[in-house]
């Protein structure tokens, strides 16, 4: 048996929180020189992705995201942190939030700019359901 195998949900919920660090350039952003919301869910869908990943370690696949709240512009020439955290488990779906915070290079203050969640299934070879956990 595998050392995840024998870890509380809580605890895989622990190890499973991921966060990736983006700079934020001009060739991802509109003509208002912020980031592309398009872009910012691809980044929420991946950082969600791999979190569901190291959570279950199995094939997962999305299956939709809910509601994202954009309430800060992302300007070119920032930092987002970018943080997935598993937040339900259901027998064959995880839900996992994601969160981007916004950081100016220069400065030490940081504020969140979009928040959603995202619903994956867990899925076999054959693209059937399975259980997330076991």
């Amino acid at each position: 048996m595998s050392d995840a195998a024998n870890l509380s949900v809580a605890e895989r919920i622990k190890q499973s929180e991921t966060h990736i660090f983006k700079a934020v350039f001009p060739n991802t952003t509109n003509h208002y020189d912020t980031l592309y919301g398009g872009t910012a869910m691809a980044l929420m869908d991946e950082v969600a992705f791999i979190a569901g990943t190291r959570f279950c370690r199995k094939r997962l696949v999305t299956v939709s995201s809910d509601r994202i709240d954009f309430t800060k512009p992302i300007p070119a020439g920032t930092i987002v942190e970018l943080i997935g955290k598993v937040v339900h488990v259901g027998r064959t779906s995880l839900k996992i939030e994601v969160e981007i915070f916004v950081e100016q290079m220069y400065e030490d203050h940081r504020e969140l700019a979009i928040k959603g969640t995202f619903t994956f299934v867990a899925i076999d070879e054959h693209k059937n359901p399975v259980p997330v956990l076991g």
